[in-house]
C-alpha cells in the first residue's frame, strides 16, 4: 500500500548509524503530485529542497525512510490565551515580516530570486537578511504556522528578558531601490518593483479611505522610494531620488489594472455587504472554488427529522439528533461526520472536523462496521473551510489559524448559498434514511387524531449513528453526481462523477492541499475543553470517575484526602466516555485517563446520555424527597415511642436497693442468664409457634400495666409441657433483685 505524502508530512530517514535519523517536513507538492520540497528539522542552516515523489515513495517501499506520526512540534498547538502577551507580540511582528514571502508558493522555495527577496524585506521592515532567514526557517520547521514563530526560550539565553533593539537602527524604514541606467527614462518594473506595488495597493488604496489611484501612487513613491529623511524640527520630509530613478504613475496603473482583483478591491473600498448587496456575480459553482481535494471543506449541521431513545432506558424519549458534516468540496466526499445532541455550537463543528482527520478505519469499527482504508481515504485536514458565522468566528477560529494553519471562510448573512453542496447532503441523506426511520417526521403538521410520530422512536443515539455513517459511505462510494462539470482531463480520463472517483483522481492530479496533522495536535486543538476535580475517589469529570498512571504513580488520591481537591484540565470526546485526556504543563502533553470499573455503567456510552441520565437521576431524587421525609418521620415517632415504653419499663421494675455500681458489676452474669433464657425461649418445638404470639403478647399486657397478669395456660395436643412465659418473667426480676 502506498504511503500517502501530504503538506506537514514527516519523514525520518534512517541512517542506520549511531547518529540522529534526518527529518524532513513536507512543505509543498505540485499539482501533479510529481515533486515536493521538504525542509531538514535538524539542520539550523537548512533551506528548502526539491524532490521527486517517487524517490520518496521509493524509500518508503526500501525501508530507507519511513512516515513519522507524531510531530516534535506539538507544543506550540496553544490558543493565544495561554501564550504570554509579550510572545505573541514578538510572533506577530517576525509574521508581520515574512506573511508576504511564504504565501509566495512555490516562488520561495526557489533557490533563485530568494536572496533579492529577503534582502527587500529585510530593508523594508528594517532587520537583518539573517534574521528574516531565522524567522523563515522557525515558520518551516514547525509546521507552517503562525504559532511556529513564538520565542523558543527553552533553547536560547537569559529566557524571559525582553531583547532590546539595536541602537540607532531604524525600524520599518525602506532601502534605496536599486538604480538603473540614468540615461532611461524611467525604469523596468521588476518583480521587486511590482511587490512594491502590489503592497501600496494593498495598504493605501483597497481600504475604507476610497482614496483615488493618483493618492496611493503618490504616497507608495514617498514611503517607499525615498532615499531617506531630513529632519524639520520635529518633521521628517521624505528625500526623493530623480523621476527617471522612480516607476511612473502610468506604470502603476498599468500594473495595477493587470493584476486587479476587482472582488478584494470592492470589499475592501466597499466592504463585505457592499460588494454582496451591489456587486457579486451570481453564476458560481461551488466546485470551482476548489482546486483540487482539500483545498475547501464545507461544515455544516442540520437537526434530523427523527426522534430517538436513551440507551439507559429505551422508554425515554430523548428528542432530535444534530448531525454534523463536513465535505470536501472538490469531489463531493463526506470527509467527516459528527452527531450529537447540542444545537449546532463550536463544540460540535470541532468534533466533525476532528473525525474528517480521524482514521475511518478506526472509527467505523467502533460501530461495528468494517472497510478498507481505500473505501473511505478521508484522514486530513484542509486548507480552507466553509462554515456558518456563529459557530467559526473569533477566538475558536483564531486558534485554527495559529494552531493548524486552517484559513477559516464565514458565510455572509443571508448568504446561506454558499454551503449549498452541504445543504444538498442533507437532504439527500434526508430521503435516502432518515425519512423511513421510526419517530421520522414525515410531516411538519398531523392530522387530527394521527399516531404521534415521536412515539414510534426506537433507535438510540449509537444505532442512529451508525446509521448515518453508512449513509455517508454509500454516498461516497456510490452517489453518481449527475450535475457535477467535469473538465476536459477529467472527461478523457474517463472518471465517473462518484465521489471516491473524483477524490482519488484529484489525489493524482491535483495534490497539494491536504493537510496531515499527529492525533495529538488535532487532539489538542479541536476536542473540546473543560475541567476535571481530583478527589479520593478518582478523577471526577461530568459525574464520572477516572484514573491514570501519572495520577497514580504521583499519589494525588492519597493526596486529595489528605489536602483536598484540586481542578485538573482536561480534553475528551463527547462520543466516548470511557477516557479523557489530562492535559499537562499547559497542554504541551496530554495523558489518557481511564473510566474506574466502579463506573462501569457508563462504559460505552455518550457524554449525552450520560448527562441524561444523570439528570434524570437527580429528578427522581428530588421527586422521592417528600416521600423519604415522610417515612423518615414515621420512623423517628415509632422509635420514639417504644424507646418511652422501655424507659417507662425500666423505671417500674428498679429496685434502689441495687447500687449503680453493682448494676455495672453484674453485667456479666445479666447477659450469660439472658442469652440462657432466650435460647429455651427460641427452641424449635412441635407447635411452639401456635402458642408464642399468645405469651408475647401476655408478657407485654404484665409489664405495660404495672403488674402480672393472671397466667394463660396452653393445653398442647401432643403432651408438650405447658409454657408460662409471665412465670419465667416473674423469675428473672426476682432473681435480680436478691442480687445474684
Amino acid at each position: 500500500m502506498t504511503t500517502t505524502i501530504a503538506i506537514n508530512t514527516i519523514i525520518e530517514w534512517l541512517d542506520g548509524g549511531e547518529g540522529s535519523n534526518r527529518l524532513e517536513r513536507v512543505l509543498w507538492i505540485d499539482a501533479k503530485g510529481k515533486k515536493v520540497v521538504v525542509f531538514a528539522l535538524l539542520n539550523p542552516k537548512a533551506l528548502p529542497e526539491w524532490k521527486d515523489v517517487v524517490e520518496i515513495e521509493k524509500a518508503f517501499a526500501d525501508g530507507i525512510a519511513i512516515k513519522r506520526i507524531s510531530d516534535p512540534y506539538t507544543a506550540l498547538a496553544l490558543p493565544d490565551s495561554k501564550i504570554l502577551q509579550k510572545h505573541r507580540e514578538r510572533r506577530d511582528r517576525a509574521w508581520e515580516i515574512i506573511k508576504d514571502l511564504v504565501a509566495d508558493e512555490p516562488g520561495i522555495y526557489k533557490s533563485e530570486g530568494r536572496g533579492r527577496l529577503l534582502h527587500h524585506i529585510s530593508g523594508q521592515y528594517g532587520v537583518q537578511t539573517k534574521t528574516v532567514y531565522k524567522y523563515l526557517r522557525k515558520y518551516w520547521a514547525g509546521g507552517k504556522t503562525k504559532n511556529a514563530l513564538l520565542p523558543a526560550y527553552d533553547r536560547c539565553g537569559a529566557p524571559g528578558k525582553e531583547r532590546k533593539a539595536t541602537e540607532g537602527k531604524k525600524r520599518g524604514r525602506p532601502p534605496k531601490i536599486a538604480k538603473l541606467d540614468n540615461k532611461k527614462a524611467g525604469i523596468n518594473v521588476d518583480d521587486d518593483v511590482r511587490r512594491i506595488f502590489r503592497i501600496a495597493i494593498q495598504m493605501y488604496y483597497n481600504n475604507k479611505n476610497k482614496a483615488p489611484l493618483k493618492r496611493a501612487y503618490d504616497l507608495m513613491i514617498e514611503k517607499h522610494f525615498n532615499n531617506g529623511y531630513r529632519e524639520e524640527g520635529n518633521i521628517k520630509i521624505p528625500i526623493l531620488p530623480v523621476v527617471s530613478e522612480l516607476p511612473t504613475f502610468g506604470q502603476f496603473r498599468y500594473w495595477y489594472a493587470k493584476e486587479l482583483d476587482l472582488r478584494q478591491s470592492i470589499t475592501a473600498r466597499e466592504g463585505k455587504r457592499g460588494f454582496a448587496l451591489r456587486h457579486r456575480a451570481v453564476l458560481g459553482n461551488s466546485t470551482r472554488m476548489a482546486i483540487g481535494p482539500g483545498s475547501i471543506y464545507q461544515i455544516d449541521a442540520t437537526i434530523a427529522d427523527v426522534y430517538l431513545v436513551s440507551s439507559f432506558d429505551r422508554s425515554q424519549i430523548i428528542g432530535r439528533p444534530v448531525i454534523y458534516v463536513v465535505i470536501d468540496v472538490f469531489s463531493r466526499m463526506i470527509a467527516g461526520l459528527y452527531i450529537g445532541l447540542e444545537g449546532p455550537s463550536w463544540i460540535g463543528a470541532m468534533m466533525a472536523l476532528a473525525n474528517a482527520a480521524t482514521d475511518k478505519v478506526t472509527f467505523c469499527a467502533e460501530y461495528g462496521i468494517e472497510l478498507s482504508g481505500q473505501d473511505w481515504p478521508c484522514h486530513y485536514l484542509p486548507e480552507t473551510i466553509l462554515a456558518d458565522r456563529g459557530e467559526m468566528e473569533g477566538v475558536n477560529a483564531d486558534n485554527l489559524v495559529d494552531s493548524l494553519n486552517i484559513t477559516v471562510a464565514n458565510t455572509p448573512p443571508y448568504r446561506a448559498d454558499w454551503k449549498g453542496i452541504v445543504e444538498q447532503t442533507f437532504r439527500l441523506a434526508n430521503l435516502k434514511a432518515i425519512h423511513w426511520l421510526p419517530g421520522a417526521i414525515k410531516e411538519r403538521y398531523r392530522e387530527r387524531g394521527e399516531r404521534d410520530h415521536r412515539l414510534d422512536a426506537t433507535l438510540d443515539l449509537h444505532q442512529f449513528t451508525k446509521i448515518v455513517i453508512l449513509t455517508a459511505i454509500n454516498h461516497n462510494m456510490h452517489h453518481r453526481i449527475e450535475w457535477y462539470l467535469r473538465d476536459e482531463f477529467m472527461i478523457q480520463e474517463h472518471v465517473e462523477p462518484i465521489p471516491i472517483d473524483l477524490w482519488k483522481w484529484g489525489i493524482k492530479n491535483r495534490s497539494g492541499h491536504l493537510r496531515e496533522k499527529s492525533p495529538e495536535i488535532i487532539m489538542l486543538n479541536l476536542m473540546p475543553k473543560s475541567e476535571a476535580t481530583v478527589t479520593f475517589k478518582g478523577i471526577r469529570f461530568k459525574g464520572m470517575y477516572y484514573s491514570c498512571e501519572r495520577a497514580i504513580q504521583e499519589q494525588w488520591f492519597e493526596r486529595a484526602r489528605a489536602y483536598g481537591n484540586w481542578k485538573v484540565h482536561v480534553s475528551y470526546d463527547p462520543r466516548n466516555t470511557d477516557i479523557i485526556y489530562l492535559r499537562i504543563k499547559g497542554g504541551k502533553e496530554i495523558e489518557t485517563c481511564q473510566l474506574l470499573k466502579a463506573e462501569e455503567r457508563y462504559k460505552g456510552h455518550r457524554l449525552e446520555e450520560v448527562l441524561d441520565l444523570l439528570e434524570f437521576e437527580h429528578m427522581q431524587t428530588s421527586l422521592y424527597a417528600n416521600k423519604h421525609m415522610q417515612s423518615k418521620a414515621e420512623l423517628n415517632a415509632r422509635i420514639e415511642a417504644i424507646v418511652a415504653e422501655a424507659k417507662e419499663q425500666t423505671e417500674f421494675t428498679r429496685s434502689s436497693e441495687i447500687s449503680d455500681r453493682q448494676r455495672l458489676k453484674n453485667i456479666r452474669r445479666n447477659r450469660s442468664n439472658e442469652k440462657e433464657r432466650i435460647r429455651k425461649e427460641e427452641v424449635w418445638e412441635f407447635e411452639k409457634d401456635k402458642v408464642s404470639s399468645t405469651n408475647k403478647a401476655s408478657k407485654h399486657n404484665a409489664v405495660k400495666h404495672h403488674g402480672i397478669t393472671p397466667s394463660e395456660h396452653v393445653e398442647e395436643s401432643t403432651g408438650c409441657k405447658k409454657v408460662s412465659r409471665q412465670k419465667a418473667f416473674l423469675d428473672i426480676l426476682k432473681g435480680q433483685r436478691k442480687g445474684k
